[in-house]
């Protein structure tokens, strides 16, 4: 589908990769990975066609669309959501226009046996079926479904994009693009203003589509569930491996590790060289093999070596004083503005607990830190507790920093004892390596702002941590070296998070923020997205197997019952796990084939995919395995029911 032939690209004379090929094929899902300034952004606009290489060249097949979703782009604010999405259909106005010409050729002319006529009437014949089959003008309940899954409710459809944030104008253009359903699609950075449900909805989405993928993400989570096929940049070069990002960064260990030892045994091999022609060069006996071994020295290739890995790297939080067994209570806090945005809000941390707030942007949790800092007034009690002292970091926290400060001085005027000997390495991890550490803060992009603020408030002694969105502008190295660091930390900790990977292992309670309300789950964060996806799918059941079955009823000690042998106990107790097993096996595969049936057609209403037949055999068989899936539910929940 593309082809990357020979790409050479130089900025300033200084190469960022050389010689680069390789090719993406249908259906591979890519993840693109490499350092912060390896050339990643670089690549995919090189790809979409909105940069020139130094040298080599894009091939795309014929027919094939591309489409690029940048970071960072010019949005318009003159449509509402719903209009500005509905842009995604120009092509199906443009196909109505085309029909309608061929409508008014076909009246005017009378050469009704020639082959020019009969090539028309086919053409528009054609054209009106894939034109219906598209829904014709109905492509509203897609727009709607797509939107929806990137977090908008359907009061927002008619909300002028203006008043919008940048992060959900973004959405829309991701909409837009996932709308057209291009061949090949390039994403940069996708996850970034998505929440975990709306993230978990692009997972689902890019696992099930045709055509391809290629991607850049800092979510670990995110990459591994969706791509099956790794590209690094590194060195220069683009080293190509056919597995999951987990599985490469294990080979890539082991070829770092192969690296080394040939780096080593050259690095002998020339020592060994110079040594010998150093000792012999001014002996006329020795003359000829001095040449031998000057020429055998300018032949050597340096072998490179990936980047330092700072894997034995390890920090600290300061010491602080011990803070009250509550740092925090609340009970029953309200917050509203124009409208309610939080009530009934009753939590109590522990010291030394490590919770998450999670939820869908906009429901309430930058509102209830605010209230935990004292910033915004609001309704009920809050108590922070005995000795807390509060460490917070948010987006704006990189605004407070000196501006004439280098980053390196920085971060030298809060470290402490050892740990000023390791500024260095601390920098690196941070992606402040080398020159980087001695720029002045005030030229700084507003992501390495973050990024310098974050490593600020690693060293600051303080016993209660609240972090908003702390990976952001972090890669996944240094997002591993700030996991350890909380996780090591004797304090409290607060995370707003939607980043999975990095909250797993870390938190052991989640507040889940939404309609207003905060609810709380004990366990991990795949946990409480477990109790959530048991939710939708009990929400999704057939309504007549529902009718049919009514709820269990609490299991008593009747006579009967007291009366059963420990064996027949135990029969029975292994009978019913037996259909509660079952029972959930039904409802995650109907979950599973709704999902793919809703892939299929909106594959279907394409002019591509109407032409599938293959795609019209794969949405029968779907259906008749949702067939067979609810009637072995409904089975198995009433053989459950009879149990009870």
């Amino acid at each position: 589908m593309l082809s990357v032939e020979h790409l050479s690209v130089e900025f300033s004379a200084r190469p960022l990769f050389t010689d680069v090929s390789f090719v993406v094929n249908d259906r591979d899902r890519i993840a693109l990975t490499g350092k912060n300034g390896a050339g990643k952004s670089t690549l995919l606009k090189i790809m979409s066609g909105e940069q020139q290489p130094t040298s080599g060249s894009v091939a795309v097949a014929r027919e094939t669309s591309v489409a690029y979703l940048p970071q960072v782009m010019d949005l318009a604010d003159e449509r509402s959501v719903m209009d500005e999405a509905l842009l995604a259909f120009d092509h199906i106005h443009d196909l109505q226009a085309s029909i309608e010409r061929m409508s008014v050729e076909m009246a005017e002319r009378t050469d009704y046996e020639s082959e020019a006529y009969m090539a028309l009437v086919e053409r528009y014949t054609r054209a009106e079926e894939h034109f219906q089959l598209m829904g014709g003008l109905n492509f509203h309940a897609e727009v709607e479904r797509t939107l929806i899954g990137l977090g908008f409710e359907r009061s927002d459809f008619d909300r002028p994009t203006r008043e919008l944030s940048g992060g959900w104008r973004m959405r829309i253009e991701l909409a837009k693009l996932l709308l057209r359903q291009p061949d090949i699609l390039l994403l940069d950075e996708p996850t970034n203003h998505l929440d975990i449900e709306s993230i978990q909805w692009l997972e689902q989405y890019l696992q099930q589509r045709t055509g391809a993928v290629v991607l850049v993400s800092h979510d670990r989570a995110f990459i591994n569930n969706v791509t099956n096929r790794t590209l690094e940049i590194s060195c220069g070069r683009v080293w190509d491996y056919k597995v999951k990002y987990d599985e490469y960064v294990r080979l890539r260990a082991e070829r770092r590790e192969q690296q080394l030892r040939a780096y080593e045994n050259q690095q002998k091999e020339i020592a060994d060289l110079k040594d010998f022609i150093e000792r012999f060069r001014y002996k006329p006996t020795k003359a000829v093999q001095v040449q031998e071994r000057i020429k055998q020295l300018n032949r050597i290739v340096p072998i490179e070596v990936d980047d330092v890995d700072n894997s034995s790297l390890h920090l600290k939080f300061p010491p602080c004083q011990r803070s009250g067994d509550f740092p925090l209570i609340v009970e029953e806090l309200r917050k509203a503005y124009d409208h309610e945005v939080i009530a009934h809000v009753n939590l109590t941390i522990r010291r030394g607990e490590k919770v998450a707030f999670v939820g869908r942007n906009g429901e309430g949790k930058s509102t209830l830190v605010k209230c935990i800092l004292g910033e915004i007034p609001f309704e009920g009690s809050l108590k922070v507790g005995h000795n807390v002292q509060v460490g917070y970091f948010a987006q704006n926290q990189a605004q407070l920093l000196d501006p004439e400060l280098t980053v390196f001085d920085t971060i030298d005027r809060v470290a402490r004892g050892d740990i000023r000997t390791r500024i260095r390495d601390i920098l690196g991890a941070f992606m402040f390596g080398g020159e980087a550490s001695d720029k002045k803060v005030k030229v700084l992009s507003g992501g390495e702002r973050s990024r310098l603020a974050m490593i600020k408030l690693l060293l600051e002694p303080v016993n209660f941590l609240i972090l908003d969105e702390p990976t952001n502008h972090l890669d996944m190295r240094s997002k591993d070296v700030l996991k350890e660091a909380i996780a090591a930390f004797d304090g409290t900790v607060i995370v707003v998070s939607h980043d999975r990977q990095f909250l797993d292992g870390l938190v052991e309670r989640v507040y889940s923020f939404a309609g207003g309300r905060v609810r709380e789950y004990l366990g991990g964060i795949y946990d409480w997205i477990e109790s959530q996806h048991r939710a939708d799918i009990a929400a999704r059941k057939p309504e007549a197997a529902v009718a049919k079955v009514a709820p269990a009823p609490a299991v008593s000690a009747t006579p009967s019952t007291s009366r059963l042998s420990y064996e027949e106990q135990k029969a029975a107790a292994r009978q019913r796990r037996k259909l509660e097993k079952a029972v959930a096996d039904a409802e995650a595969e109907i979950a599973q084939l709704e999902a793919a049936l809703h892939l299929v057609e909106d594959q279907l209403s394409t002019p591509e995919g109407s032409a599938d037949t293959a795609l019209y055999e794969r949405h029968a068989r779907l259906k008749a395995q949702m067939e067979e899936a609810e009637a072995q539910w409904l089975e198995a929940s009433e053989a459950l029911a009879g149990q009870a």
